[in-house]
């Protein structure tokens, strides 16, 4: 199967090598990227008879394709997606779809114009552990959901202030980077609909008078600075190389989200970038009037516990790499849709309402206002 990739980042390439795993025919034909010239000089044995295009359109126009891959910096991945929607080849397009209202609305237009597969790249929602919650939640056990309590503490969060993702002009912020995974699990195993958002975010910690551009190998504190990675490993260092405290950090630190329900009830959020090590944390609570059942993907574990009885059941997810397996879960889909067979986990649909969800987040948090949630 011939893959085409429209930007060749770090994100997209894992995503092909988790499928070249899956299904040994899947091959990258063809790239299109400003980089082309970098990457073909990295000589990589997976591009040895990879064509590369100057454009997307060229790349399309003159090449077989099965399906499209979207790895570029996260302000373009609406625009290229609307290149790819009227050719019908199967598209997996990587989160967020939009980053700002404007291009998300032009999404879900064309969307809805055509019939072309889509793979959102949403993971969290296809792991074992969430389709384990799922599974309770949709037997009854805990009775109707009635409150959602979800965190995400990001030991890692330093990659948000050292390198591009520091930029929210490149990324729309971190409802969008990081929340936008948490929404969509928890819309999936709700099955019902947001319909308004309060917000707010915090920058307590990374800001400074730092120099603008400031790396850390050149700060004359990089041997006494907690988030220094002056003396880290080479891919660390080299990725991670600006500093955390100049004037030019972007980013806020924390930021939290109350959603509305159509059904009444209410899903609190929130995530923090500055949690190191033990603190890390991601999952949440769904609280029903027969019980509770909670989850944290770093532990693997969930736990039922039942209001009136005092049972409490115990679950132990096995460890598994690439976003808790749920990776692999998405590139064998997406190997089916290149197939003609089956139908997404993770739809454009899907993609579209969460991305809403984030934007109205951060409009909340800009204005200090209730957002709607909807499309006019």
């Amino acid at each position: 199967m011939k893959l085409g990739v429209i930007g060749y980042g770090n994100r997209i390439q894992g995503v092909i090598q988790q499928m070249m795993k899956e299904d040994a025919s899947c091959q990258i034909a063809a790239i299109a990227d400003i980089r082309k010239q970098e990457i073909q000089q990295q000589r990589l044995p997976q591009l040895m008879d990879t064509i590369f295009r100057d454009t997307p359109e060229e790349m399309i126009a003159s090449t077989q394709l099965d399906g499209i891959l979207i790895g570029t910096r996260c302000l373009l991945h609406t625009e290229m997606a609307l290149k790819v929607l009227p050719t019908g080849i199967p598209l997996f397009l990587e989160k967020p779809v939009a980053t700002t209202m404007t291009d998300l609305l032009r999404l879900k237009a064309r969307g809805a114009q055509t019939q072309t597969p889509v793979v959102v790249s949403f993971p969290l929602r296809v792991t074992s552990i969430v389709q384990l919650v799922k599974e309770i939640v949709d037997s009854g056990k805990i009775g109707t959901v009635e409150h959602v309590q979800a965190i995400n503490n990001v030991p890692y969060g330093g990659v948000y202030f050292h390198n591009w993702y520091r930029d929210e002009a490149l990324t729309g912020g971190l409802f969008l980077q990081k929340a936008t995974h948490d929404f969509d699990y928890i819309n999936h195993v709700l099955q019902m609909q947001p319909v308004s958002v309060c917000a707010m975010t915090s920058k307590q910690i990374f800001k400074g008078d730092k120099p603008a551009g400031l790396k850390c190998v050149d700060c004359n504190e990089n041997r006494t600075c907690e988030e220094s990675t002056a003396f880290a490993a080479p891919d660390i260092r080299d990725h991670w190389a600006y500093c955390s405290f100049a004037k030019d950090t972007g980013n806020e630190d924390s930021g939290s989200a109350l959603f509305y329900y159509e059904n009444g009830m209410h899903v609190s959020y929130s995530q923090n970038f500055f949690a190191r090590k033990q603190a890390a944390s991601r999952g949440a609570r769904f609280l029903g009037y027969k019980g509770t059942v909670e989850f944290d993907f770093n532990t693997g574990i969930v736990k039922v516990f039942m209001h009136h009885t005092p049972r409490v059941e115990t679950y132990q997810i096995s460890a598994e790499e690439d976003h808790f397996g749920g990776d692999r879960m998405l590139v064998s889909n997406f190997i089916e849709l290149m197939q003609g067979r089956g139908t997404s986990v993770s739809t454009l649909d899907d993609g579209l309402i969460s991305a809403l969800q984030c934007l109205k987040a951060r409009e909340s948090a800009e204005t200090r206002t209730f957002q709607t949630i909807g499309w006019e």
